[in-house]
């Protein structure tokens, strides 16, 4: 019998189960009294940065075409039979995938009996079928994917504002590579791929909802298939601390201009990565939030609109950056406006006030997320993904300090950022 352990948030309460399975896969079970819904999620630790890699099988580190953790995605949900789709519908159960930069997972929720959707996700993950003629009529279908999103803007502003920062790291790339990467992918590629990142010692379930950890842990004993630890290891480019370019602006026929600041911050992980990156946050919201006193000002000054926003962008394979974002009708004024507002805060003290409310406010969000079995399961997953748990978010927010905010203060460096727009001829040739 397995004993798991156990994970439980001194202040809510909850608690979730985390097995180590014979087969390799670790499996996080939440069992949540009264709800009728059952989520899961059957996740990689594999994404679009992870294309150089060494297995024992590989011998030396190989590189493999841009695009190809997405296309693998795509193809798992066809199998000899028929699509996974038609499956999923036969029990009344939705399914999804997606693919991240460094996160693959695939997904299903239900309100009636879980134990076929569940069967379904473990069958038709463990049984890849790849061949000359799938693939390539795949390769049509990604190539108009690609097309399609290079059409929107704010997509374009995402990218290019990845390629001003990083030089060498391959989160400039997109998720679905480019059209001319995807010629390269085979279905041998694929199976490479699959071999190396969808070995169940590299992957994890997490599930929630109205379930049993017995009927779970039987289903995974029937489906699982033992794997080998083929000791996978990652290479990426060593990435130098200064941005790869200051500034860019593209064209693309817009109504209103678009920015896109971003900063460049030292690459942090494990607990360090989640502090960081919860303390960022905050500090966005302070300095820059709907609540603070610089948003009210240039909102009424008409500089910015209600797309502004904020993000922590990280990651623990060797990403962090602090990004900025919206419309304006003069993207250069607020860029002069941010840069002297980050100068402004260094020098005075944080807002006691409204750094309560808004530490409070991230509190009750999170205990809220408990109230929702798909917010459970992907807490679960994705906290296990950076080597944590799902309740640690609640043990930080606690402890947040405003010396904490003040400190991460020091991340936005004019001199490590880059800002980018995004513009029509006709906006430029008026002004």
């Amino acid at each position: 019998m397995l004993i798991p352990e156990i994970f439980r948030s001194s202040y809510t309460g909850e608690e979730y189960r985390l097995y180590h399975h014979p087969s390799g896969l670790d499996i996080m079970i939440m069992k949540l009294e009264g709800f009728r819904t059952v989520e899961a999620l059957f996740g990689t630790k594999y994404g679009s940065v992870n294309n150089c890699f060494r297995t024992l099988d590989t011998g030396d580190f190989i590189r493999v075409p841009d695009g190809i953790a997405h296309y693998l995605e795509h193809k798992l949900f066809e199998n000899e039979e028929c699509g996974v789709f038609e499956l999923y519908a036969a029990t009344g159960a939705t399914a999804n995938a997606f693919t991240s930069f460094d996160v693959t997972a695939y997904t299903f929720s239900t309100s009636s009996d879980y134990r076929e959707p569940l069967r379904i996700l473990l069958d038709f993950v463990q049984k890849p079928y790849f061949t000359e003629e799938n693939v390539e009529k795949e390769r049509g279908i990604i190539a108009q994917e690609i097309k399609m999103s290079e059409d929107s803007p704010s997509r374009a502003l995402f990218f290019e504002l990845l390629n001003c920062l990083y030089k060498e790291h391959p989160i400039k790339i997109d998720i679905a590579g480019s059209v001319e990467s995807i010629q390269e992918i085979t279905p041998e590629l694929l199976y490479k791929c699959y071999d190396t990142f969808y070995n169940l010692n590299n992957m994890a379930l997490a599930i929630a909802g109205n379930i049993d950890d017995e009927t779970v842990l039987a289903i995974c004993d029937e489906c699982l298939k033992p794997a080998e630890d083929k000791r996978l290891e990652i290479r990426f480019p060593d990435e130098p601390a200064e941005v790869a370019r200051p500034r860019s602006d593209i064209k693309r026929e817009i109504g209103v201009p678009m920015f896109s600041l971003g900063f460049k911050c030292p690459p942090l992980s494990g607990s360090e990565l989640q502090k960081t990156s919860i303390a960022a946050e905050m500090m966005l919201k302070l300095m820059f939030g709907q609540m603070s006193p610089w948003h009210k000002r240039v909102f009424e000054q008409g500089l910015i609109n209600s797309t502004f926003g904020t993000e922590v962008f990280s990651s623990d394979v060797g990403v962090f950056a602090i990004i900025l974002t919206g419309e304006s009708k003069d993207p250069d004024a607020v860029y002069q406006s941010i840069i002297e507002e980050i100068e402004a805060c260094r020098s005075r003290d944080i807002d006691e006030r409204l750094f309560n409310a808004m530490k409070k406010s991230g509190y009750a969000g999170e205990v809220q997320k408990y109230n929702i079995v798909s917010e459970c399961a992907d807490s679960m997953m994705f906290g296990y993904m950076l080597g944590s748990n799902c309740f640690d978010t609640l043990e930080v927010l606690s402890g947040l300090t405003t010396d904490d905010i003040k400190r991460t203060m020091e991340l936005l460096d004019p001199q490590r950022s880059s800002f980018c727009t995004v513009s029509s001829d006709i906006q430029q040739n008026a002004k």
